[in-house]
């Protein structure tokens, strides 16, 4: 087995390019998740502090009323921002028809929207937004919200097996795929590379219709499939861009050199179509792990130290030899 390094990528600072004209404004969206491990207060300043350090963003924050809330005065202006980013998780019923009905307009009309991870477990029954962001887990999602997509001999397959949507492991490091390197937000990354401490997203179901840019292995031991699972995703919904990535559950997994690099890169290209940031010598490998310790030291339980599990090396197990041809 190759060794397997731990280290502290330092806090790196993208200057805004001289040319730009003006920054693009980011709306962060949060103010709900199905459960209390899903600290969105303390993710949200964390996504913001990445936009901010890259000088291409101006940036406000909406935090939503919570259930129970009162929701006679949530009109969000899409409209006056280039891209939306979802930090949230809410049932079907949190907004109202004429919420929703606003958002699929801004999106069809050339929005931007980034999903981070939990916001794909939102509005299961909702169909524009499953259609924007391809897959979904959990919320009561079954076969019925679509079939179980996975990356299988070089291509997005559909797996129709029934089941619930959603599973993942033990939040341990995992090894990151490139599924295309061409395009903007992939362009200059490793072929692989390590993703710290965090959960692995599996079983995601939904009418599929993305480009698979990543994708990680769901290893049966950690409680996972088998399967290269989509870890980020593009599409269309429209004339709007979407961007979605599944990793990120807390501030520690947020502060993945990767998933910094990736975020702010995928905010860019949902708002211009382009990527203009370069990679910084920091980013992990493939034998790797580097995560940003400013980042990470904004976790409320960063006083508790690292998780051991979070740098446990993983092994990924060798695949059976293919049966050979039945002879004829």
């Amino acid at each position: 087995m190759k060794k397997f390094v731990l280290t502290l990528a330092a806090g790196f600072l993208f200057a805004s390019p001289a040319w730009a004209a003006q920054k693009i404004h980011v709306l962060i969206l949060d103010g709900e998740s199905a459960a209390s491990y899903h600290k969105w207060a303390a993710e949200t300043p964390v996504l913001k502090k990445e936009l901010d350090e890259a000088g291409l963003f101006d940036v406000d924050i909406l935090t939503a009323p919570p259930a129970g809330g009162d929701f006679s005065q949530f009109h969000p202006d899409w409209s006056k921002y280039g891209v939306i980013v979802l930090n949230y998780d809410a049932p079907d019923e949190r907004w109202s028809p004429q919420i929703k009905e606003s958002f699929e307009k801004y999106m069809n009309a050339g929005g931007g929207l980034v999903t981070v991870h939990a916001a794909d477990n939102a509005f299961p029954k909702w169909k524009a937004y499953n259609d924007m962001i391809g897959v979904g887990g959990w919320r009561g999602r079954t076969e019925e919200a679509g079939p179980h997509w996975i990356w299988k001999d070089g291509n997005l397959t559909e797996d129709e097996k029934p089941g619930r949507a959603g599973v993942h492991g033990n939040r341990i490091p995992f090894l990151v795929t490139a599924r295309n390197t061409t395009h903007p937000i992939m362009r200059g990354l490793p072929a692989t590379w390590m993703h710290q401490g965090d959960e692995l997203y599996a079983n995601l179901r939904g009418p599929g219709k993305m480009t698979v840019l990543a994708t990680a292995y769901s290893d049966p031991r950690n409680h996972g499939t088998g399967d290269d699972e989509p870890m980020v995703m593009v599409s269309q919904f429209g004339k709007g861009r979407v961007v979605h990535t599944t990793w990120g559950h807390d501030v520690f997994a947020l502060s993945s050199t990767d998933a910094v690099v990736i975020f702010k890169r995928s905010v860019e290209w949902a708002a211009t179509g382009k990527v203009t940031q370069p990679v910084p010598p920091t980013f992990p490998t493939a034998n790797t792990v580097t995560f940003r310790a400013d980042l990470a030291a904004m976790d409320p339980n960063a006083d508790k130290g690292v998780n051991g599990f979070d740098l446990t090396p993983p092994v990924r197990p060798a695949r059976p030899a293919p049966e050979p041809p039945a002879a004829r």
